[in-house]
């Protein structure tokens, strides 16, 4: 079936040319016929030189890019493209580990792939997809992975439902489209945690802060730590390895017992550890100099450039209270996970809030996502997990 022909405005070729993976609507000049959500286009420049074959959406993100090359993506083309993903990760030391059975497989535009998230938990695939194009051929994508993977697949779970694109039409449901599993314990850097994919945030675990988790043990012996936004307690776990109490705070209750059950799995029934159901400002407001270390891991404040100012206040005001309660001496790990706030956007957030604070605040450590959560170069918008340590005199 030819596909149709997308031709871009004059001049709004360039970002293309430096292999920038979308192409907003607002950049296309016309189309040669009707595309359907998640249909494979052509896209050329206005002087009809070609420029690269990706899926469309009618939305602000129209096409996501799968080759810059004059190609047909089918079957082989996606093998390919999944084989170099896990050629990636074996040579970065994640897949085969024996101290993680939990990592990210494919990681969309860093990965080539934009639009397709693929988690490996302990056997468990999980899967979404962002776009339609990629919901479509989600069967297709599971063969490849169980072809690639081999024993290594107990199972593949599609988890697409919250993340199809609210103006398409297609229906998603969260499925197995490979075998069948009830939630699994995993291994991360030798502790465990329980993963509940049906219920659990994004795939079911922020698998994204493992190098933070472990960086924040050099900062907690003998200390009293609060974990914020504590969701599966990952942070706590690693936290209760030295420190002297751990609380985790997080205003839903399933997330609680989930923190709670991880701490049994690692700990037992450890009185150093409590955990409370309450939102993270009201907890904020009555801490003053009870706590050496302080994590705050919200979830996205803004997940488009329409609320990124309400976003950036939203971190101010939380680093604000986190700067003026912490003991002196005390250190904050600090996170954004939106993708629409820079770093430079976010170190400008927590430096506002320091200076409404009046107190003297240096930066330890500016940290990132792991490397299976590989950043596009040429996609600066796939680093989107920036954090700092930072020392609050």
């Amino acid at each position: 079936m030819e596909r149709i022909k997308v031709i871009l405005k004059s001049g709004k070729e360039q970002s293309v040319r430096r292999f920038h993976p979308w192409i907003f609507s607002g950049a296309i000049k016309k189309m040669l016929g009707e595309p359907v959500e998640g249909d494979l286009v052509d896209v050329y420049d206005n002087k009809d030189a070609f420029l690269a074959v990706g899926h469309y959406a009618p939305s602000s993100i129209a096409i996501r890019i799968l080759s810059f090359e004059q190609v047909t993506p089918d079957v082989s083309f996606f093998r390919k493209k999944i084989e170099n993903a896990i050629a990636y990760r074996k040579l970065i030391g994640i897949i085969g580990n024996p101290m993680l059975t939990v990592y990210r497989l494919i990681h969309g535009e860093g990965d080539g792939l934009p639009g397709l998230i693929v988690d490996y938990y302990n056997g468990v695939v999980v899967l979404q997809m962002h776009s339609i194009g990629f919901y479509r051929i989600r069967k297709e994508i599971a063969a490849i992975l169980v072809e690639l993977m081999k024993d290594q697949i107990t199972a593949i779970y599609d988890k697409s439902d919250g993340t199809i694109p609210h103006m398409a039409e297609t229906k998603a449901v969260n499925e197995f489209l490979y075998g069948d599993s009830a939630p699994v314990v995993v291994t991360e850097y030798g502790y465990k945690f329980k993963i509940d994919w049906t219920t659990g945030q994004k795939t079911g675990f922020f698998i994204d802060q493992r190098e933070n988790r472990k960086l924040l043990m050099e900062f907690t012996e003998g200390k009293k730590v609060l974990n914020m936004f504590g969701y599966t307690g990952g942070f706590s776990v690693y936290a209760m390895k030295n420190a002297a109490l751990v609380h985790t705070v997080d205003s839903s209750f399933p997330a609680i017992e989930l923190a709670n059950e991880n701490m049994k799995l690692n700990y037992g029934d450890d009185a150093r550890h409590e955990s409370f159901q309450v939102d993270a400002f009201d907890y904020l407001n009555h801490i003053k100099d009870q706590y050496d270390v302080i994590i705050l891991d919200p979830p996205a404040f803004a997940k488009h450039h329409n609320v990124l100012a309400n976003a950036l206040q939203g971190y101010k005001r939380l680093n604000m209270k986190a700067i003026e309660q912490v003991k002196p001496g005390g250190i904050i790990f600090t996170f954004s996970c939106s993708q629409v706030v820079t770093k430079e956007n976010f170190r400008k957030s927590v430096f506002a809030a320091a200076a409404n604070t009046g107190r003297s605040v240096r930066i330890i450590h500016q940290i990132s996502q792991p490397p299976d959560h590989p950043v596009n170069i040429y996609h600066p918008e796939s680093e989107y997990l920036k954090g700092l340590v930072i020392y609050v005199e």
